[in-house]
Order: C-alpha cells, then structure tokens, then sequence
C-alpha cells in the first residue's frame, strides 16, 4: 500500500513487462527525468552506506530474505 519504486531511466525500468508486474502488484513506478537525476547519487550513497553497514561481510548472519529484510527495516 502506497509503495513508490523510483529509478533511473534504465532500459528494464522502461520495459513494458516490467512495468505491468509492477503495477499488478500495486507498485507506483517513479523515474527520473530523462538526461536528469539529480536524486540517484543520493539514493546509490545511502544504499552504499548501508549494505556496508549491514550487509557484507555479514552475508552468513541472515538465514532467510525475512531476516534481511527486519536487519533493513530496524536500520
């Protein structure tokens, strides 16, 4: 509910396919302009900052995608 999936203008992003399971699962799809994304540095930092965090080296501690994904949510 009221999940937004915001990209770059990556061709799989802009593949119909793509864009129909996204909206079958009731994810509103949110890109960057074309030639501007400003916001993407930002975003791929903060991802960089928490897979170190939390993520590698780290890989054996969660035995299950659930488990990684309570480790992202509590970060």
């Amino acid at each position: 509910n009221g999940l937004i999936f915001h990209t770059d203008r990556g061709w799989q992003y802009q593949h119909k396919a793509y864009q129909h399971e996204l909206a079958i699962r009731g994810i509103e799809q949110s890109m960057s302009r074309k030639g501007c994304s400003p916001d993407d540095g930002l975003m791929e930092g903060f991802f960089g900052i928490l897979k170190r965090e939390i993520f590698y080296g780290q890989e054996n501690k969660y035995d299950s995608l659930d488990e990684l994904e309570q480790a992202i949510r509590k970060y």
